[in-house]
Parts: C-alpha cells; sequence; structure tokens
C-alpha cells in the first residue's frame, strides 16, 4: 500500500503553474489508471486505486504549498502508514526540464512543500523530483514557478508526464532506479542520424 501525494496550489488561477506539475502527475496517474472519483478528506482531494498489485491512494492537499503537510501527515496517520510508503511528486528548479530524479529522504532545498512535509512526518519519505528548470535568476525564481508553463513547452512536459506515467508501477513496486532510467530513456531527445561520407568519384589520370 501507498500513499502518492501530488503537490501544488488549489484552484484554477493556479492549474497550469510550474510549480503544479507535481499535481498534474497525480491526475494523469489517476486518469490512466481509472482511479474512484475525488474526494474531500484530510484536508484535501484523495482516491484510490490499483496500480499493478499495489493498492494506492493519490492525495492532493488542498492546504496551499506552505501547509502541504498537515495534509500528508493526516493522510499517512490514519492509513497507519510509515514514511517510506509515501511518494511525493513535486516540481524541481535544479533539474533540467524533463528531468527525474527518485529518491528516498534528503533536503527540502527551499521547497516549501517538502519542508512542510519534513514538519510532519520527518524525512524518510520518497521524493520524486519533477525538472522545471531555472530562470536563470534567483529574483526571478518566484515568478517562474507561479507562472503557467508556456505553449512551447508542451513539446517537452507532455511526453514527460506521459512516461513517469507510463512506468510509475516501477516505482511503486520498490524499483527507483529502474524508474528513473526508463523515464530518462524515453524523453531523452533522438541521436542526430549519422550521415554517411559524400562518394567521391575516383580523379582519372590526365
Amino acid at each position: 500500500m501507498r500513499l502518492v501525494v501530488g503537490l501544488g496550489n488549489p484552484g484554477p488561477e493556479y492549474a497550469h503553474h510550474r510549480h503544479n506539475v507535481g499535481f498534474m502527475a497525480v491526475d494523469e496517474i489517476a486518469q490512466r489508471h481509472r482511479f474512484g472519483p475525488w474526494k474531500k478528506r484530510f484536508q484535501g482531494l484523495i482516491t484510490e486505486g490499483q496500480i499493478g498489485p499495489e493498492k494506492i491512494y493519490l492525495l492532493k492537499p488542498q492546504t496551499f504549498m506552505n501547509l502541504s503537510g498537515q495534509s500528508v501527515g493526516e493522510a499517512m496517520r490514519f492509513y497507519k502508514m510509515t514514511p517510506d510508503q509515501v511518494i511525493v511528486l513535486h516540481d524541481e528548479l535544479d533539474l533540467p526540464p524533463g528531468k527525474l530524479r527518485a529518491k528516498k529522504g534528503g533536503g527540502h532545498g527551499g521547497h516549501n512543500g517538502l519542508r512542510s512535509i519534513d514538519d510532519h512526518i520527518g524525512k524518510d519519505y520518497w521524493r520524486v523530483r519533477l525538472g522545471i528548470g531555472h530562470p536563470g535568476d534567483k529574483n526571478l525564481v518566484h515568478g517562474w514557478v507561479l507562472s503557467n508553463f508556456a505553449k512551447a513547452e508542451q513539446t517537452w512536459l507532455v511526453p514527460f508526464l506521459d512516461a513517469v506515467v507510463g512506468d510509475f508501477s516501477l516505482m511503486t513496486e520498490g524499483e527507483p532506479e529502474k524508474f528513473q532510467s526508463r523515464v530518462a530513456l524515453v524523453t531523452q531527445p533522438p541521436k542526430p542520424a549519422k550521415q554517411s561520407a559524400p562518394k567521391i568519384s575516383p580523379v582519372e589520370p590526365r
């Protein structure tokens, strides 16, 4: 049994923000694996279903990002889970767009959603870091994460989320390294085709 948490801010005005890519991912998981309807519980929205042999609860905290841990802590304790049964999907500035890293534990890296979860359940949960890229200047970070993905970014975002969802059973079954590798394989840019050397006609002696 797993609790899979997507991080984001509630409300339609935030729905397409880069900060909400965790929400986007769990929405795709729920749709692809035909989970039940979302219900209001634990200061969030929750649905349950199956991915492979695993029973999965998907949670979208509705507390706003900075208080996400309240919702996660409530749900984890209700289902009598331990932190290592919790998987959190969240945006990551320090990864290029479309790149992913999965690991257990670690720091929050300034991410307020993770900071709140650390405060409520400790650090021994799984994090799936979904790269959104960095604007290049720390003074631009706030506006960057709280703005919509540009239309041009859909060219990498759509296949990236599709790969995350398509191979997510590897993550829930306890194979994070294989999950990470499979997503990287699917989302890496195609290698340019090798060009054959031009044929040179032999020069006739004069």
